[in-house]
């Protein structure tokens, strides 16, 4: 019997429990120095003067850095589509362009002794004119980047068709904003660098990619990548932020280097607000046209991204947003059009889901919009519009060929546990009694894509002499249990207990190559190396032992319960792992073991239906999540219990997005949100328990039929808990509500319907 696909504990869990991780911030480096820096204190401004004499003569001061004195060209944006004159220097050259942008290095001996020379360093300032609304820098009235003549960093243009829609009884119309939020890992970005005896650079990093972070690290460096050790100890969350590499990262390994001594830095929490990069950030004005019946014809979705103040990989996601533009719907004509731009505030980056939430977002909330505008159920409408099960590989209006998909299951799946049409009776029971705690009901069904950018995994099995086995991974866990899925995977192909099966990862010397964990690639890419090295390893096993047995390799079967093989119908002569392994030592002079670089066979498309329950005092605000029903499917699900640990994570990020959180500045581009006493973070107390389940419906994309799961909770979550908010208003007139839908936001739009009522006026906003 198979362990795939069963609730097994995760491996991972009692040393976090207990003795607890290690982190970069726990390692004991002897004589390490400590580095901090000196952060803008403004949005954006000229730099006129350094002056660090003061700094330098503190004590415990061991050097104090401009980017004058390093000497290294600044980062061009990743991604060579993005507008390469907008490069970021390690620390700012010239001007800074956004509040807690990194200025000045300094190192002492202690971190308060760094703490307290930073203090003295004075840093004299010419203030320029700030933009921090997307909107205004499309404008390109105020530029961060005068020699380049435009705040434009990257777009997606396929222009407008006047005649779009045409044929359709309703349009409606919306603009939505996807607000900016702070990722908020629990671990702070931390590194720590020293020089090995031979004179490498080893180089400690909180990251989602090892091996990114030795390859950007020799690009700035001007260094061999075969001089550089990365290691990634336990990575207390990520979420997309930590698989980007910062200046910081390459200004500590620079001191290292420089001063010859180890040399480590962690950002405190409001360093971390203000550095970190952050996500979300897209004004969307979308349009939804189609029949009076509910049959959707045609969508348009224009989008203006935030990429903060230096192009990362956020200014690139509208192109993410695009690929899932339509989302689970059947519709004819699809435009899209984006426009991604620098303002003075944080670089947006990944931040789980990366693009694909913003598209759910959008589509989500027109699909409800329009239900409202021609009175249908927002379930009807959704079931009347889904891509039928039999059309599977379906390609979009946008090109995005999804690979396999049944939706109606998952939507009726979710409705029903969560006793929709009690519900939909409770709801109308509440606004006829005239209460102020009305119901909401908020329905979002959603497809996602995983490993979007398609990309390749390295994996290796090796046998050891004593029958155990190492698993070494190009992925990079920060909280998904690998440990537990890669040894699972290992023990089904081996037979090999899964306590025997150590697995390695984020180690650049014991793993030769990998790409990383981020975009929900893991399992359907990484997994499945992994996987593939196991059969390749059990059919190297099977021909030493055919010659071991002195039988043909064709007669030779392994027996998994007994971890060993023999000639088919004689089991009583059998050869185990162990002794296999010991022969290969022997015979070839080799470990026993085989290592696979995976091709991808293209991204997967996960999807499902998340319905949520809201209860919204109309007298203050105040929105209290009730309950929250998730469906998701994933394909063949390896271990239910991480599943739902990922679907639980996710569905709790989701939510929070859609109640309580948000970054935000003031018109000057300081943050009004750079700590958890001001940014409001979500927390089990103000959230339920989650039902969540799931369907399978496997993809032809990888042997093992896994689709990815680690972003879906989120990217169903958020649109289901936002309609559900606006629901419970819709009969009191309101028609939406932006995220965060906060007490004071949801007030303001009850006033704001009423007033209208009482003018004798329908609130008709955005419908056309």
């Amino acid at each position: 019997m198979s362990i795939l696909g069963n609730r097994v504990l995760r491996r991972e869990d009692p040393k976090l429990l207990t003795t607890g991780g290690t982190y970069v911030g726990d390692l004991d480096l002897p004589s390490a120095l400590s580095l901090t820096f000196v952060r803008a204190t403004i949005a954006h401004g000229r730099i006129l003067g350094v002056d660090s004499k003061d700094a330098k003569r503190a004590p415990g001061v061991v050097g104090v850095f401009t980017c004058d004195d390093m000497g290294l060209a600044p980062m061009p944006p990743s991604m060579a589509f993005l507008n390469q004159a907008m490069a970021r220097p390690l620390l700012a050259s010239g001007v800074v362009r956004y509040v807690g942008e990194a200025v000045v290095a300094v190192v002492a001996e202690s971190a308060a002794a760094a703490t307290d020379a930073a203090e003295l360093v004075v840093i004299d300032y010419e203030p320029l004119a700030v933009v921090v609304d997307p909107l205004e820098a499309l404008k390109d009235e105020t530029l961060l980047f005068p020699e380049v003549g435009t705040n434009n960093c990257f777009e997606l243009q396929f222009g407008h068709d006047d005649r779009f829609f045409e044929g359709c009884d309703v349009v409606v119309r919306q603009r939505i904003i996807n607000q900016r939020v702070a990722p908020c890992p629990l671990e702070t970005r931390a590194a720590a660098a020293l020089l090995e005896g031979d004179g490498r650079l080893l180089f400690y990093s909180s990251t989602q990619s090892a091996h990114g972070v030795r390859d950007t690290l020799a690009s700035s460096l001007d260094l061999a990548k075969e001089s550089i050790h990365v290691i990634t100890p336990d990575v207390g969350g990520g979420f997309g932020a930590k698989a980007t590499v910062y200046p910081e990262d390459v200004v500590t390994a620079w001191c290292a280097r420089r001063l010859g001594r180890p040399i480590v830095w962690s950002e405190t929490r409001s360093e971390s607000m203000l550095g970190l990069g952050h996500g979300r950030a897209q004004v969307q004005d979308v349009e939804i046209g189609g029949t009076r019946d509910g049959r959707i014809l045609a969508y348009r979705i224009d989008v203006v991204q935030d990429a903060g103040a230096y192009p990362a990989i956020g200014a690139m996601l509208p192109f993410m947003t695009r690929t899932m533009a339509t989302g689970v719907y059947d519709i004819a004509r699809a435009e899209f059009n984006s426009t991604s731009v620098v303002t003075n505030t944080v670089p947006t980056v990944a931040y789980r889901g990366a693009g694909r939430p913003e598209a759910a977002a959008a589509i989500e909330r027109a699909m409800d919009c329009y239900a409202a505008e021609i009175a249908m159920d927002p379930g009807e409408l959704r079931r009347k519009n889904l891509i039928a099960a039999d059309v599977f590989p379906y390609t979009t209006p946008t090109g995005t060929e999804y690979d396999s998909g049944n939706y109606v299951p998952a939507l009726d799946l979710a409705l029903e546990m969560a006793g929709y049409p009690k519900l939909r009776a409770d709801q109308q029971a509440r606004r006829r009694a005239g209460g102020s705690r009305q119901l909401g009901i908020g329905l979002s069904s959603y497809v996602e894509i995983t490993n979007g950018v398609p990309e390749g995994e390295y994996g290796a099995v090796e046998i050891l002499p004593n029958g155990k086995a190492i698993v070494r991974t190009g992925t990079s866990p920060h909280g998904q249990g690998h440990h537990t899925s890669w040894a699972m995977l290992v023990a089904d192909q081996l037979g090999i207990a899964m306590e025997d099966i150590e697995v390695i990862h984020g180690d650049t010397d014991l793993v030769p190559r990998g790409v990383g964990t981020f975009g929900s690639r893991s399992l359907q890419i990484g997994g499945a190396a992994v996987n593939q090295a196991a059969i390749e390893v059990v059919d190297k096993a099977r021909a030493l032992a055919a010659d071991l047995l002195e039988a043909d390799v064709a007669d030779i079967v392994l027996d998994k319960p007994g971890a060993t093989f023999h000639v088919a119908g004689t089991p009583s002569i059998s050869r185990g792992w162990a002794e296999l392994a010991q022969a290969s030592l022997e015979r070839a002079g080799e470990p026993l073991m085989a290592e696979v670089d995976l091709p991808t066979a293209g991204a997967t498309f996960p999807f499902g239906t998340h319905v949520a329950v809201v209860e919204v005092d109309t007298e203050t605000g105040q929105v209290r999540l009730v309950s929250h029903v998730a469906v998701d499917d994933a394909g063949r699900i390896l271990n239910p219990l991480l599943a739902e640990g990922q679907v639980h994570g996710g569905i709790a990020q989701g939510a929070a997005q859609a109640l309580v959180e948000e970054f935000s500045y003031d018109a000057a581009g300081n943050p009004l949100t750079g700590n958890f006493a001001d940014y409001s973070i979500i927390s089990a107390a103000e959230l339920p328990s989650f039902d969540a389940a799931f369907t399978e419906t496997p993809t032809p994309r990888n042997a093992l039929g896994a689709k990815g799961i680690g972003e879906s909770g989120t990217i169903g979550s958020t649109p289901a808990v936002q309609n559900a908010v606006v629901d419970a208003l819709s009969h009191l007139g309101v028609r939406h509500v932006d995220m965060a839908t906060t007490p004071e936001r949801v007030w303001l739009a009850i006033q704001a319907a009423r007033a209208d009522a009482g003018n004798g006026t329908k609130s008709r906003k955005g419908a056309a």
